[in-house]
């Protein structure tokens, strides 16, 4: 039987985003981002109850700062005590799994997905995702990038401004454009 295209993406396989059912859930997604981005400040359980529905799962003791933008939601794991500051944009059209105790700074983007190099098949339309790992215990400093398929170690600190292009171990800070090993902690 052949797969769907949610099965596709979710498989790191060439996939087509116009697909009805794609675009379905992507538009529930926005619906609920909508009611998350423009809940009044004291509406903090309007806005968790955004989150719980939107996430395939969330542990407790989280808080997440509108603005924050996902593509589906249903594809993102987080463990205990999530903390994601504003303007955050997850595009997680593969899993996107965030371990417990995670700080996300301001302006953190975190992209599962991805198109293909080679021109002729970027021009098909037909994209791909790979899964994304961060840790327990890790930061994200303000406006770091993490790539398609990164996995990042337990308590490991990226620095500001870094694209993390490639994994990075446990027990280290790691800055930069690549993002590279500064020192271990």
């Amino acid at each position: 039987m052949a797969k769907t295209e949610r099965e596709k993406m979710l498989a790191n396989e060439l996939y087509r985003a116009a697909d009805a059912e794609l675009v379905a859930l992507r538009r529930l997604a926005q619906t609920q981002l909508c009611r998350f981005n423009h809940a009044l400040p004291e509406e903090v359980e309007v806005r968790e109850g955004v989150v719980r529905s939107l996430f395939h799962t969330i542990g407790p003791n989280f808080e997440i700062t509108p603005p924050f933008f996902c593509d589906y939601g249903g594809h993102i794991r987080a463990g205990k005590n999530l903390y994601i500051n504003a303007h955050c944009t997850i595009l997680d059209c593969n899993w996107v799994t965030l371990g417990d105790d995670v700080l996300i700074a301001p302006n953190v983007q975190i992209y599962a997905a991805y198109h293909p190099t080679d021109p002729a098949v970027r021009l098909t339309g037909l994209e791909l995702a790979a899964p994304i790992t961060i840790g327990n215990n890790v930061w994200l400093g303000g406006g770091a990038i993490v790539c398609p398929g990164v996995t990042i170690g337990d308590n490991t600190t990226i620095g500001a401004g870094s694209v993390v292009t490639k994994a990075i171990p446990a027990n280290v800070v790691a800055a930069g454009n690549p993002c590279r090993i500064v020192r271990r902690v």
